[in-house]
């Protein structure tokens, strides 16, 4: 009976957790290779051939190793038996604990709550291109084929109601690994027409400095010199929200089976994912950038206008909203796991919070429905679709969520954490090391922050509520 027990069960009694190296790559290249790969050519375009290829390799070593420091948190002591933290607040309660438990959470969970609100943004721009593109070619090019996003956030928003209903992250590797699948289909095919416009124009775009000054942007605004500055600050904000991950890195190690021990498995999953998403991080901003120049888009895949071969462009689209899908629920389901622990221990006793039902689904078999889960999780993507619907400025959204999660949550949290379960004493060479890097990092967060929000306030003055149309 005991052996039967632990075939089932892991050391905490739950049941036995089955993920592994592979499915916790393709969780983190889901989350990883997001929307924020189809903002790198205009960030690299911000910060020319020298400082933008640097900064993005610069970010890519910040990310493995301050992963690496998270991934040994998610045990308390005893890195291989001891007691496990089953999410990121969890972690910072038992190495940290105090008030920066309460700050842990409000800052990641109001992330969480952001890049949904990006990834809503991002897929009707994706939807939008679709449309458009068809549009040209049915009239060929006699129609500008404008057309508001709102229809299609709502689109986006219904497709998410029904997939949130999925319990938790444990039932959705198969979303992830179809999302991984996505995001590699497009970012080949940004890359792909990047070299076709390259050898098409047969020559590189672009300059060692970034974006020239006197430029004047596809919106018809001319570039000034406060504005490369803002701009060049919102291209960190851009390049830091493409690697975030950390924020969701212990949910996902969480779901790994040991033997062998779970940082193990993390760290491997990490070099390969990082290595992996860099390389075509790289690829397709270079790229993008070398092809557009100083013109180059905030969205790289609307970039190409609506030219042959716009099917190729279709497909691409299509990808993006497909792993925008699935990305969407990776890095929700913290959040939504979180509210509904915390409610289920404040109302124990209401049917409408703890109860489950059983609702046989034909070929599917039985699915266990919450009411209080289905109607929390609705309201949470409404109320996120509302929000893409008044604020669809991608690149502002994407370098204010970058700022807001990269130094809290990547570096300041992991590293304080290390420091504390390791005891590392202070004004050692070690913890100088590691708060010179968090002081760095939170120079740039302050950095990126002040420019994406310079980009809001710039694009609100030409802008109106609901109507704006593209």
């Amino acid at each position: 009976m005991e052996a039967n027990y632990s075939k089932c069960f892991d050391d905490d009694g739950r049941l036995k957790r089955t993920g592994t190296f592979w499915t916790a790559s393709s969780h983190i290249i889901t989350a990883v290779i997001g929307s924020g790969v189809l903002s790198l050519a205009w960030a690299i375009g911000q910060l020319g051939w020298i400082a933008g290829p640097t900064v993005m390799i610069l970010f890519a070593f910040v990310i493995l190793y301050t992963s690496n420091l998270l991934s040994q948190c998610y045990r308390s002591g005893d890195p291989v038996t001891g007691p496990r933290n089953y999410t990121y607040m969890d972690a910072v309660r038992a190495n940290m604990g105090g008030r920066r438990v309460a700050i842990c959470g409000m800052v990641q969970y109001i992330n969480l709550f952001g890049v949904a609100i990006g990834y809503t943004i991002a897929a009707s721009v994706s939807m939008m291109a679709i449309k458009r593109s068809n549009c040209y070619h049915s009239s060929h090019g006699k129609d500008p084929c404008h057309m508001s996003s709102n229809g299609y956030m709502i689109a986006f928003g219904v497709i998410e109601i029904l997939f949130s209903q999925i319990p938790d992250f444990d039932q959705m590797w198969w979303l992830s690994i179809v999302a991984a699948v996505m995001s590699f289909t497009y970012s080949f095919v940004g890359l792909g027409l990047g070299i076709g416009k390259v050898a098409g124009n047969r020559s590189f775009k672009g300059s060692l400095t970034g974006i020239s000054i006197g430029t004047v942007t596809p919106s018809g605004s001319t570039v000034t010199e406060t504005q490369k500055l803002w701009r060049g600050m919102q291209a960190l904000g851009a390049i830091a929200f493409a690697y975030s991950y950390s924020i969701i890195l212990i949910e996902i190690q969480d779901t790994l089976k040991s033997p062998p021990a779970e940082y193990k498995t993390m760290k491997k999953a990490t070099v390969l994912s990082i290595a992996v998403t860099t390389l075509f991080y790289l690829l397709c901003g270079c790229m993008g950038y070398a092809a557009f120049g100083d013109l180059a888009p905030g969205n790289l895949l609307t970039g190409f206008g609506f030219y042959n071969p716009y099917w190729l462009l279709d497909i691409a689209n299509v990808a993006i909203v497909v792993h925008l899908v699935g990305a969407y629920q990776v890095y929700c389901q913290p959040l939504f796991a979180f509210v509904e622990k915390w409610s289920a221990k404040k109302w124990s006793r209401s049917h409408f919070v703890t109860g489950e039902y059983d609702i046989r689904i034909p070929f599917l078999g039985v699915y266990q429905i919450n009411l209080f889960r289905m109607v929390w999780r609705t309201c949470f993507v409404v109320l996120t679709t509302i929000i893409a619907m008044l604020l669809p400025f991608f690149n502002d959204v994407v370098g204010i969520l970058g700022a807001m999660g990269f130094w809290p949550l990547t570096v300041y949290f992991p590293v304080e954490m290390y420091i504390s379960q390791k005891n590392i004493g202070k004004w050692t060479h070690r913890w100088l090391g590691l708060q010179l890097l968090s002081f760095a990092c939170l120079i740039v967060s302050i950095a990126a922050a002040v420019g994406s929000f310079a980009g809001v306030v710039l694009d609100l003055q030409s802008y109106k509520p609901f109507k704006t149309t593209y």
